[in-house]
């Protein structure tokens, strides 16, 4: 936080049915990094989900109150996310905050976007009161739902449009993220952009793997689904390993997993390859960021793009995909390489970094703009400013 600006106490509210560390996820992460800082610089913050830890249904955590508002309950149903869980939880959640909200005073209401329903209850709950309700969205789907819930997609684009048009101050996490959001809501001037962080000297400090030569060249760290184009990164890197002796790490799981090793074993670089599956420590990963000289993840679907932020941390050279559904050269900047999502473009950055060119602007550099410390300063300002009627 910039401790050298003086600041009122206000009294922030934070609506999310999962609440981290019980339950880890960048949207609750991103709550309780920018809460912790917020209630350390002496803000009053208390956090309204579900009933995830033991001990009473309130208790104070890294200066914050967590309130459990509905019982735990199981997220998914299957691969995805539970529809069921998420209006259960709206459904819930809304009696409380209804007496909580105003019984507290609070001077401000933030309501993590997904999975929607929680931010009709908490519209509902604030009726009457004076107290503005700030949205998160991390991501805005669109025709993804087609691909994520198939014949039922059309009930999925119909929660993230009647949410969009609910009353809301909006905040995106990305200029691409905010984009997409005025497609199907509010006005693009009317949203605010406050990125994702990360802990920069988390990641510095980071145990390395235990034996150096489990280090990689080029490392993807991710869900292994289709957007995310592994398959495209996989030919790319086939083509130009043996020329620089290279070697590539795949670091995560998902539906595409089998496929994508059946597509590897059939490569003539194949035994430069290597799928380490889910790390279950994300300290590991952040390890293997350290030692790896190129981070590279050709996704054309990313909100904001987190792991492009923690590679820049590590001192890796971040290749990733220019799109327009992606925030990617938002993130990189000059930090990096962009490409198009598709093997001769990919390997052809991969060859420029391997070959040891290096960006314009160091990554380290670039990464410390979205510190936890930073984002969290960007949070208060926008959160006074919805306090203040000032959007």
């Amino acid at each position: 936080m910039d401790v050298s600006r003086k600041t009122r106490t206000v009294n922030i509210a934070f609506v999310s049915n999962v609440v981290y560390p019980y339950v880890k996820g960048g949207a609750q992460k991103r709550i309780h990094e920018i809460g912790r800082r917020l209630a350390a610089d002496g803000h009053d913050v208390t956090v309204y989900g579900r009933h995830y830890w033991d001990g009473p249904r309130v208790i104070e955590s890294a200066g914050m109150t967590l309130q459990a508002v509905a019982p735990e309950a199981d997220l998914y149903a299957g691969e995805r996310r539970s529809i069921p869980e998420a209006i259960d939880f709206a459904a819930r959640a809304l009696p409380s905050l209804r007496s909580l909200l105003p019984a507290r005073e609070h001077d401000l209401v933030v309501a993590s976007v997904f999975p929607y329903f929680p931010v009709l209850s908490t519209k509902l709950a604030t009726l009457g009161l004076d107290v503005p309700v700030v949205t998160t969205w991390h991501e805005v789907w669109r025709d993804y739902w087609e691909e994520y819930l198939g014949p039922l997609a059309f009930g999925g684009k119909l929660a993230e449009y009647a949410t969009a048009r609910v009353p809301q101050l909006p905040v995106a996490v990305s200029g691409v993220t905010a984009d997409r959001l005025a497609g199907i809501g509010p006005d693009r001037d009317r949203i605010r952009v406050v990125p994702n962080g990360l802990d920069t000297e988390q990641v510095r400090s980071a145990p390395l793997p235990n034996d150096p030569a489990e280090g990689y060249d080029v490392l993807f760290a991710g869900r292994l689904i289709e957007h995310k184009n592994v398959d495209v990164l996989l030919d790319a890197f086939d083509s130009v390993a043996t020329r620089h002796d290279a070697t590539l790490g795949i670091v995560g799981d998902g539906p595409e997993a089998d496929a994508l090793r059946r597509r590897a074993e059939g490569l003539d670089a194949s035994d430069r390859i290597d799928f380490l599956g889910f790390l279950d420590e994300y300290e590991d990963v952040l390890g293997h960021m350290r030692v790896a000289d190129i981070f590279a993840s050709p996704s054309t679907r990313e909100g904001f793009g987190i792991t492009f932020a923690e590679a820049m941390a590590a001192g890796c050279t971040v290749i990733g995909a220019t799109h327009p559904h992606s925030a990617a050269d938002e993130v990189i900047g000059d930090a990096g390489f962009l490409a198009e999502p598709n093997t001769g473009a990919v390997a052809a950055a991969l060859d420029r970094a391997l070959g040891g060119e290096r960006p314009d602007t160091d990554p380290q550099e670039r990464a410390d703009r979205y510190d936890w410390s930073s984002v969290a300063t960007q949070a208060e300002r926008t959160y006074e400013r919805a306090i203040d009627g000032d959007w």
